[in-house]
C-alpha cells in the first residue's frame, strides 16, 4: 500500500531503536536516508537489507517528484535522518507536504527526539515552550534574538559545538546575564551531561571546557 513512514532513529544509544521501527524498515519497499553511510551502519546493526537511497537537504527538491511517483505507483517508503525524528531540523517537510497534497498516507512513528529529554532534564518550566531549532547564522540573527528577548515561554535551541560560546554570549547580551539556561550534550551517549545555571555561569563553564557533541540549549522565558 502506498505510504510514507517517518521513522525516528536513535540519537545515540542504539537500544533506543523501537521494535516497530525495525519492523517498518524491514517491510517497506525502500528507505530514504539523510546520509547513507551513517544509516548504513544502523541498518547493518539491525540486519535490515531494504534498498536505501539518499534524501538530504541538498537534493530533496530534486528527488521529491520521483519519490512521489513511486509512492503513487503503490510502493511504500520510510524516511530516516542521521539521528532523531525526520523533519525536526532535518529533511522531511517537503516530502511530507507533497504526500499530504497528493492524498498519500503519512505515518510518523513515535521515537527519539533530542529536545524532549533536554527540556525535561533542564528543570525549567515545560508546560509551555517553543522550539526554535538553529538560530540564523548571520542574516536575521540579531532581529530574531530581539524578538525572543520578550518571549515568556521556555525556548529550545539546537547548536553546534563550535558556535555554542557565541550563542551563549548573544543570550547574555539580548536576554540578560542572569537568564537561566540548561545545556545538554551527547544525550543518551557515554559522555552525556547537562550543565545548568545562569547564562554567564554556563558560558564560563564551556569557556574552560570546550563543548563537544550534539547540543540542545534550553532557555528560560522572560519573567
Amino acid at each position: 500500500m502506498a505510504k510514507l513512514f517517518l521513522v525516528p532513529t536513535p540519537i545515540g544509544n542504539l537500544e533506543d531503536m523501537t521494535f516497530r521501527a525495525v519492523k517498518v524498515l524491514n517491510e517497506v519497499d525502500f528507505i530514504l536516508a539523510e546520509d547513507t553511510r551513517t544509516s548504513g551502519k544502523l541498518l547493518k546493526h539491525f540486519e535490515i537489507n531494504t534498498p536505501m537511497h539518499s534524501h538530504h537537504m541538498h537534493n530533496e527538491h530534486k528527488t521529491v517528484d520521483l519519490i512521489l511517483k513511486r509512492l503513487q505507483n503503490g510502493e511504500s517508503a520510510a524516511l530516516i535522518s542521521d539521528a532523531g525524528t525526520p523533519a525536526i531540523s532535518d529533511p522531511g517537510f517537503l516530502l511530507t507536504r507533497a504526500c499530504v497534497e497528493n492524498n498519500i498516507e503519512v505515518d510518523c512513528l513515535p521515537g527519539a527526539t533530542a529536545f524532549v529529554p533536554a527540556l525535561v532534564n533542564s528543570g525549567l518550566p515545560n508546560d509551555k515552550f517553543i522550539f526554535e531549532g538553529f538560530l540564523p547564522v548571520k542574516k536575521g540573527r540579531q532581529t530574531r534574538l530581539k524578538i525572543l528577548a520578550e518571549e515568556t515561554r521556555t525556548m529550545i535551541f539546537y547548536e553546534s559545538p563550535h558556535k555554542l560560546l557565541k550563542t551563549l554570549a548573544h543570550f547574555a547580551e539580548f536576554f540578560g546575564e542572569a537568564r537561566k539556561v540548561s545545556v545538554s550534550r551527547e544525550i543518551s551517549k557515554l559522555h552525556e551531561e547537562t550543565i545548568r545555571g545562569t547564562v554567564t555561569e554556563v558560558l564560563q563553564h564551556f569557556e574552560q571546557k570546550a563543548p563537544k557533541g550534539e547540543i540542545v540549549v534550553i532557555v528560560e522565558g522572560k519573567n
